[in-house]
């Protein structure tokens, strides 16, 4: 252990604290296969202390001023945009994302969320009437309590900052268990959060597994909510672990996206299309996944994914560039294998890519940019999230088609669509079942969303509506407007 990197302690009640009892794990970087640093998996003890010390300060902290609660995050924003290029560092080694996409993109989500929910928060209304010729009849906007934020590995600080900071605005108090396979950022984030002086509680952070940690806080009394991000399958089993206790369950899951692609397209909607399932070793909620393509155009478009494809470059997460890292675990690499293998075993066409190491590496969970042709929406990698590199593309014949292949998936994240008929783009965008749709390569705005539906989970994340899943309104009558 004496080459690794010590991040062993937890934040609990305002201090750097050594975990009741020793559970070593070590974290290891994708790019070389080798540990860089130890940490330690919480057990109940600690559990049951942050909780405590959550708990403690929640009634101070409810009660703080807004504006004082704004001044706090203000202060974080300002360290964290200091601190960019250690925390660009710590994702690359933990998860493998390419030093430039680290700092430019997954470092950049964290400061676009938290401009976006000073924004928000500076015109929000916590008290308001519920309607003009209502007399006395007020809402109210409270915080929920202590809320637990169980963050995962692929988009680390999109995902921290997604939860923590319109927690913090709100007026809860936060326990933060992030991904033990990626935890480096989070202490990167926890160091921020303690320069930036938050009273002693209102922010705590332990490291542990889903199976600890994890189902301690799922189960606990004092945890008034759950905020959670990953897998679909430990989603559903947070609900229930929950449901004892009635707490606030907020879900924000797995997605297998389509991107409906029409012969009028512009011609840059297939190779924009490709590149996002490439995006991050193809580890995004959102990828667009499944691309059906018009039959007229179909050809064509797999010739273009085809060349993106071979002109991915697929490096080490610790050199500049425009190339891909590797995805994050061994665990995650062998499963990307099984599938591709399901691919070709169930009769899809591998136009591209396929098992195995890129050509010329021999260590690092790397995986082959890859792509399916002549896909049909049965077959295991249209129905599965992968989390890799991996585009299944499907033909269709008219647009009820387009959509009933779309809607005919148990998730419902992101969907795409690529036209420039304006009417069809309306049409689609309300007929796809999804939280999200973003059409002809247009992001979202400033503010949006990010949620989905079915399998999905049902979060909204962002802006005013993130600020709001953080508290619960209340219901007034007999206010005395003149008091």
């Amino acid at each position: 252990m004496s080459g690794l990197a010590d991040k062993r302690k937890f934040y609990i009640n305002g201090q750097w604290v050594d975990p009741v009892k020793p559970h070593d794990l070590d974290v290891i970087d994708p790019s070389t296969e080798e540990a860089v640093a130890v940490i330690s998996i919480g057990d109940q003890a600690d559990t049951d202390a942050a909780v405590a010390a959550a708990k403690a300060a929640f009634p101070a902290w409810s009660e703080t001023p807004p504006a004082e609660r704004l001044a706090y995050v203000e202060k974080i924003l300002e360290i964290y945009k200091r601190r960019a290029a250690d925390m660009a560092e710590a994702t690359s080694v933990e998860m493998g994302a390419p030093a430039d996409m680290s700092l430019n993109d997954q470092v950049e989500a964290g400061t676009y969320h938290i401009e976006n929910f000073i924004e928000a928060f500076k015109s929000f209304e916590f008290i308001h009437p519920l309607r003009t010729g209502e007399p006395g009849a007020m809402v109210s906007w409270e915080p929920v309590g202590v809320v637990a934020a169980i963050t995962p590995w692929n988009w680390p600080m999109n995902q921290v900052t997604l939860k923590v900071v319109p927690a913090l605005l709100a007026g809860d108090t936060v326990i933060l268990k992030p991904s033990e396979i990626a935890p480096l950022s989070s202490i990167v984030w926890t160091e921020i959060i303690d320069e930036a002086g938050l009273p002693a509680g209102v922010y705590n952070m332990v490291n542990g597994d889903g199976f600890g940690v994890g189902s301690q806080l799922s189960v606990h009394p004092d945890v008034d909510m759950i905020s959670f991000t990953g897998s679909t399958r430990a989603g559903i089993a947070i609900t229930k672990a929950a449901a004892d206790t009635v707490k606030k369950v907020v879900l924000e899951l797995g997605g297998k996206g389509a991107n409906l692609i029409f012969a009028d397209a512009d011609e840059k909607a297939v190779v924009r299309g490709t590149r996002h399932v490439f995006y991050n070793s193809g580890q995004s909620c959102n990828a667009p996944t499944r691309m059906l393509v018009e039959r007229s155009f179909y050809d064509k478009a797999v010739e273009t994914a085809k060349k993106v494809a071979e002109q991915t470059e697929v490096a080490t997460a610790h050199q500049p560039g425009r190339h891909i890292g590797p995805v994050v675990s061994k665990q995650q690499w062998e499963k990307i294998q099984d599938l591709i293998q399901a691919g070709i075993d169930e009769g899809a066409r591998l136009v591209a890519g396929g098992t195995g190491l890129p050509e010329g590496v021999n260590r690092g969970y790397f995986v082959r940019p890859t792509v399916f042709a002549d896909v049909n929406n049965d077959m295991t990698i249209a129905r599965q999230e992968i989390f890799g590199p991996v585009l299944a593309i499907i033909p269709f014949d008219s647009e009820e088609e387009a959509v009933a292949i779309a809607n005919d998936t148990i998730y419902g994240l992101t969907n795409y669509v690529q036209s420039q008929d304006g009417a069809r783009r309306n049409r689609l965008a309300r007929k796809l079942r999804a939280g999200m749709i973003e059409m002809n390569g247009e992001a979202r705005g400033r503010g949006s969303a990010f949620g989905g539906i079915k399998a999905s989970g049902r979060a909204r994340e962002g802006g005013v509506y993130g600020l709001e899943e953080f508290m619960d309104s209340k219901h007034i009558s007999g206010w005395d407007d003149k008091a």
